[in-house]
């Protein structure tokens, strides 16, 4: 996987010299996991990701965290870029309002969660050894449920719910159809629910 530390900031093209190729050129052969390619690509848009995530996002650290992220998910994620739905910058551009979004909203709920905290009756306070063993507990209650699915459900959840794979990627790692490895997480999931008591 080709390193992601480089300067927001490309030197532009000599005067004369050859036509950068576009980002309609290079991703396709990002996709074909040519890391030259990817490096092309890194300065011919970063300009453009990064300005759309400082605006969102607006603080300069996290604006660079996201901005790494971003190209850390065109990397991955370079096959599912379809020409027939939109140009390559395009697809870049969506990849990067989500993540830069998610990335707003997630901060918002963390400070949510401390104003709330903040704001509880002293007399009453956050019970933060309660809520460990309450987390303990269910974690235990996960590994314990866990066990009672089979390989190929425990596998297929795992690698989605826990380390953020999504369903094709999953099928892949596993070297299965897409349709079987839905249908057991489907099921994997359906068993999970049932095993913790979770209702609606």
């Amino acid at each position: 996987m080709p390193k992601l530390e480089r300067s927001l900031h490309s030197l532009p093209p000599e005067p004369g010299g050859p036509a950068e190729p576009s980002a309609d050129d290079l991703l396709p052969l990002v996709a074909r996991g040519d890391e030259a390619a990817f490096e092309k690509l890194y300065d011919v848009v970063s300009g453009s990701v990064f300005g759309l995530i400082r605006r969102v996002v607006r603080d300069q650290a996290q604006s660079e965290e996201v901005f790494q992220e971003v190209m850390l998910e065109v990397w991955r994620t370079a096959t599912r870029f379809d020409p027939a739905r939109g140009s390559a910058m395009t697809w870049m551009m969506t990849l990067t309002h989500r993540r830069a979004v998610d990335r707003v909203r997630s901060a918002q709920a963390a400070s949510n969660r401390e104003e709330h905290v903040a704001r509880l009756d002293p007399a009453r306070p956050f019970d933060e050894v309660s809520e460990q063993v309450s987390g303990r507990l269910e974690q235990r209650q996960v590994r314990r449920c866990l066990s009672f699915l089979t390989g190929l459900q425990r596998e297929s959840v795992l690698l989605a719910y826990y380390q953020g794979y999504s369903y094709p990627e999953v099928a892949s790692l596993l070297g299965l159809p897409l349709g079987t490895v839905k249908t057991r997480m489907r099921d994997g999931l359906i068993r999970l629910r049932d095993c913790m008591g979770v209702t609606g």
